[in-house]
């Protein structure tokens, strides 16, 4: 099956010479829930407003269901959906009348039924005839969800969507994800929150400067690059590894008061059984143990630092 979103070779620069993109290759699959993450100036804003067609590329194509964003704007373009990090929407307006509106910008006929329904599966259908002034931070971000769907797009960005919104509407938000998963639309979501990618994401794709670092399904990259942690608590503090335990790839911990050994889930063997007995010929007392997995966010920060490190 053709991508939904398709890609190839994306650069975008600006007359100073600086890169925002550099040849971005990357397709999305139709329904899959896609997490772009990438620190501040990475270039995930300006990936977006290009393929939205809010940013002219340099060079490179893009296709949003097989047409082209240049030369097919309009088609491409009605296809897609654009939730922005900014709340821009006209205080004095009543919600509905701002999501009919939405629909109309791209010819649609007027059709109140998908509007309530949209209204509704957001929980704004009480809102409808509101003035937007009156509704909180969170509900303003449900009216540009709803102002997005109103058109009926195939793909949708949401760009930071639950920045400065507090965990209880947070995860409302994800709830509302799913459902548009479970309704076809494709998602692709911008986020500083790591626990948001790692919550409902199919795949995740690590942008920096300007380039994809990786693209991957978030299970398959968890257990390829998510790492364990065991610490061993001492009932005293060590000023260094013995070196009795020299051989055992173990680091000393806090205040001196553990020995960490950082292993690969995946591995035949782990090697946990021979450290232990190790640490216990040392004459170390044992006070407790802890093990704990890698994050999505230790990953995406390993890589980040791999490549400044390695420019």
């Amino acid at each position: 099956m053709a991508p939904v979103l398709s890609i190839k070779a994306l650069r975008k620069a600006y007359d100073d010479g600086f890169e925002a993109l550099k040849s971005v290759s990357l397709d999305i699959e139709d329904g899959e829930i896609l997490a772009l993450l990438g620190p501040n100036g990475a270039g995930k804003t300006t990936l977006i407003s290009t393929i939205c067609g809010i940013t002219r590329p340099t060079s490179g194509t893009v296709s949003v269901a097989g047409h082209d964003i240049l030369t097919e704007f309009r088609a491409a373009r009605r296809l897609v959906g654009l939730v922005p990090q900014e709340i821009a929407l006209e205080p004095f307006e009543k919600v509905i009348n701002s999501v009919r509106f939405s629909r109309g910008l791209f010819g649609l006929p007027r059709n109140d039924g998908k509007v309530e329904d949209i209204l509704d599966r957001l929980s704004l259908g009480d809102k409808r005839d509101s003035q937007i002034r009156a509704l909180s931070g969170g509900m303003k971000r449900r009216v540009l969800i709803a102002k997005a769907l109103a058109h009926e797009p195939k793909v949708l960005f949401l760009d930071e969507p639950t920045a400065g919104v507090d965990v209880e509407l947070r995860k409302d938000m994800w709830q509302i994800v799913e459902q548009l998963k479970a309704d076809g639309v494709t998602t692709i979501l911008t986020t500083h929150y790591i626990e948001e990618a790692e919550a409902i994401a199919d795949r995740i794709a690590v942008i920096n400067k300007g380039e994809i670092l990786l693209v991957e399904e978030k299970d398959k990259l968890m257990a390829r690059l998510g790492k364990k942690q065991l610490a061993v608590h001492l009932t005293t503090s060590l000023d260094a590894v013995p070196d009795a335990l020299s051989e055992f790839d173990l680091s000393l911990g806090e205040a001196g008061q553990s020995l960490v050994y950082t292993y690969d889930t995946s591995a035949e063997r782990t090697g946990i059984t021979r450290r232990l007995a190790a640490v216990s010929a040392a004459g170390l007392s044992l006070r407790d143990l802890e093990t704990k997995q890698s994050s999505l966010e230790d990953i995406f920060v390993s890589l980040v630092h791999e490549q400044e490190g390695a420019a």
